[in-house]
């Protein structure tokens, strides 16, 4: 499916709408009026130093359960993904909306921004279940 630039395309109704924006910002446009300096150093080189110490940190640390494991992985593909994009074109190509009538509404984004998401996602849980069970093992047995 081709979706021309600022046009949206219904996929289930109204809730969920293809569209196609070049962001050339950070999430949800923010950092676009930048200085081109700044917009290199923030956007570019440091993410990519967030991304080698994230991957770093996975491959050094023998402790981390396998679903901290899977999410930090999700935020390495994504933030790969959208890094190259903005490398190579100089902007991320959001087409993704979601709008379920007030309940909940995103903004626009693509599917390395979910993947950074879900990966985030997967590390707060996994970290309070972490947590949990440590707490438990460490509380008295009544």
């Amino acid at each position: 499916m081709n979706v021309a630039y600022n046009s949206e395309t219904d996929l289930i109704g109204q809730k969920f709408i293809l569209t196609n924006v070049e962001n050339s910002g950070a999430f949800l446009g923010m950092g676009s009026d930048l200085n081109p300096t700044i917009k290199i150093i923030v956007l570019l080189i440091l993410p990519v130093i967030v991304l080698g110490v994230v991957l770093r940190h996975i491959l050094i640390d023998k402790t981390l359960d396998r679903w901290s494991l899977i999410g930090f992985c999700c935020i390495i593909g994504g933030g790969i993904a959208n890094v190259f994009d903005r490398f190579l074109y100089g902007s991320v190509t959001d087409f993704l909306h979601i709008d379920l009538g007030g309940v909940f509404k995103t903004g626009i984004f693509n599917v390395a921004d979910m993947s950074v998401t879900g990966g985030l996602i997967l590390i707060v849980a996994s970290s309070l279940i972490h947590r949990k069970k440590t707490n438990a093992e460490k509380s008295p047995v009544e």
